[in-house]
């Protein structure tokens, strides 16, 4: 059965966003980049909020983005792709569907099909919702070596604990370090 796999970006002190939603301050380097491009190949599907999907939309597609970084250009570009929205009509960005109404359902039939891991990239509001329906099989945290002292709490709509089970550290010469997690048993 497939995966559902959520990769957020957060600082040391738990945010995903500044206070004015500034996001200048992830570590990206070249290991990173390798790293997501690693994340790209585990998967064949990319799912977003509304939110999230938008912004990289908006960059994705663009020739900026084929200059700055080609081979994950392609990937995201090529990949099919998911939002999940009630508001969101039509979606432009090539081999996306959008998923308006019975969300738990829609995923748990895409994981039983046949193929590859679907990623969750960012959607901090996605990826609490999903970890609530019990549909996030891992939970990797990038975090980076800044303290912004104020922002978006990456669980921030979280209505209740989300208990976890750690499965790995891995540390960069960056400073960032990942932590991946499956959701704990209760």
């Amino acid at each position: 059965m497939r995966k559902i796999v959520a990769f957020l970006v957060a600082t040391v002190d738990g945010y995903y966003e500044g206070p004015n939603q500034e996001f200048d301050w992830p570590v990206v380097d070249e290991e990173f980049n390798e790293f997501g491009l690693q994340q790209l190949e585990e998967v064949d599907t990319l799912l977003f909020g509304r939110v999230t999907y938008q912004g990289m939309a908006s960059y994705w597609p663009t020739p900026a983005a084929q200059q700055d970084d080609p081979r994950v250009a392609a990937k995201m570009n090529g990949l099919p792709k998911l939002v999940v929205s009630r508001t969101l009509r039509e979606a432009d960005w090539a081999n996306t569907r959008i998923i308006d109404d019975d969300v738990a359902g829609e995923l748990t039939k895409l994981k039983q099909q046949p193929g590859k891991d679907i990623a969750v990239f960012g959607s901090s509001d996605l990826t609490v919702s999903l970890l609530g329906l019990g549909l996030v099989d891992e939970l990797r945290i990038m975090v980076a070596p800044v303290v912004l002292g104020a922002g978006r709490s990456l669980f921030r709509t979280a209505p209740e604990r989300i208990h976890l089970q750690l499965l790995s550290t891995r540390a960069f010469r960056s400073g960032n370090v990942l932590h991946t997690y499956r959701p704990a048993a209760r």
